[in-house]
């Protein structure tokens, strides 16, 4: 009988902003906590989790999630995204095509709301989630993606970028079962219907990316530093002005 088995994945975001990270604080009963507490359904966003100590475009950042579901002519595959944001610099952020950051300059802690061509650093994490039947190397193309959304809110990486982008199918549970003669019946999408899912891919990721600053709340941490969360009114101003509030499918409300 075939025993299952798992194999795990930690990924990181660096929080020494606002966490004492090397002061060894999360304990085996935190741990064994999380573990019991685990439930599946909406995720929180925002300052939760490994989203707590995040900054981005030196906002408060945190965990953001976002989907996208096909209409039924292309399959009604559905792609949801979890992002963990801790990267970007002000000058970057870029909402709905609309240079927010370049206006909003004030309690930006690395570089002070100018553009001295600062080092862009930081961590991104994107995990990407799809109905679709896809095979391994469907599903890197679809991780790639995440780097599209990342640069459609305004950050190309850098050099200290700890970016790691992943993605999964839920599709074929039964591939690891096999016939009498060693046979497994996998199904798997066209790489000519492939086009929408890397779309939705990539706006989902720019959405959560954008989700994980609008639920965040200003926050003080460690050696009493802080970081301010996006200010969702100045926000709007700024939308409007760009003619894109109204159009943008964004939403500032929390």
């Amino acid at each position: 009988m075939y025993q299952r088995w798992s194999l795990p994945v930690v990924a990181e975001t660096a929080d020494g902003w606002l966490n004492d990270m090397n002061g060894f604080h999360v304990k085996e009963h935190h741990v064994m906590r999380a573990l019991d507490s685990a439930k599946s359904g909406a995720i929180d966003e925002g300052n939760v989790g490994g989203g707590t100590g995040m900054l981005c475009y030196e906002f408060k950042g945190g965990t953001g999630t976002s989907s996208r579901k096909l209409p039924e002519k292309l399959g009604s595959w559905t792609v949801g995204v979890l992002a963990q944001c801790n990267f970007g610099r002000r000058y970057q952020l870029t909402i709905a095509g609309a240079p927010v950051g370049k206006h909003l300059t004030d309690d930006a802690p690395l570089t002070n709301g100018e553009d001295p061509f600062k080092q862009d650093d930081g961590s991104l994490i994107v995990i990407i989630g799809t109905d679709a039947p896809l095979l391994p190397h469907q599903l890197k193309r679809l991780a790639k993606r995440a780097t599209i959304g990342m640069a459609r809110t305004g950050s190309m990486g850098g050099n200290g970028s700890g970016d790691i982008f992943l993605a999964f199918s839920t599709a074929n549970p039964n591939a690891a079962y096999a016939d009498e003669k060693g046979i497994s019946n996998i199904q798997t999408l066209s790489n000519d219907h492939i086009d929408p899912l890397l779309s939705a891919s990539a706006l989902a990721t720019e959405e959560s990316i954008i989700n994980s600053m609008v639920a965040a709340e200003s926050m003080t941490g460690h050696k009493g530093l802080g970081i301010k969360a996006l200010p969702h009114e100045k926000v709007q101003e700024i939308l409007r002005e760009y003619n894109r509030l109204k159009n943008s499918g964004w939403k500032v409300e929390k």
